[in-house]
């Protein structure tokens, strides 16, 4: 499997490029920007998984798990997955170096529970 890693940018103007990747799995940071790039993944058809960010890594609140499955519902939304949640990976947005132990481990226990309560539908 390939996969790439986009932080915040504005990628609308090179979105064909970044379809061009190949990539089977686009990870991007995605909680603080309201679904935008995953509205430009649509506008390009965009077919492969993708992993958006479920929560700001960047503030020291942990995520609760009804926070993370209305996110993911919310990326749902946007209509690019066609309501298909296999195609979704759930990850934070980007790494956790900014964080501490004791804000990771909730926040890492509420995405797999919110995982569980939606794979359940």
């Amino acid at each position: 499997m390939v996969s790439t890693h986009l932080c915040y940018s504005e990628f609308e103007d090179i979105m064909e490029g970044i379809d061009g990747m190949d990539a089977d799995l686009m990870l991007i940071e995605n909680s603080r920007s309201d679904n935008l790039m995953l509205h430009a993944l649509k506008g390009i058809n965009y077919g492969k998984d993708i992993g958006a960010g479920v929560y700001d890594i960047h503030s020291p609140v942990v995520p609760t798990i009804k926070q993370i499955v209305d996110n993911i519902k919310g990326q749902v939304d946007t209509g690019i997955l066609d309501k298909d949640y296999s195609r979704i990976w759930v990850n934070p947005d980007c790494g956790l170096k900014t964080r501490k132990w004791p804000e990771v481990h909730p926040s890492i226990e509420n995405i797999v529970e919110a995982s569980k309560e939606l794979r359940a539908f």
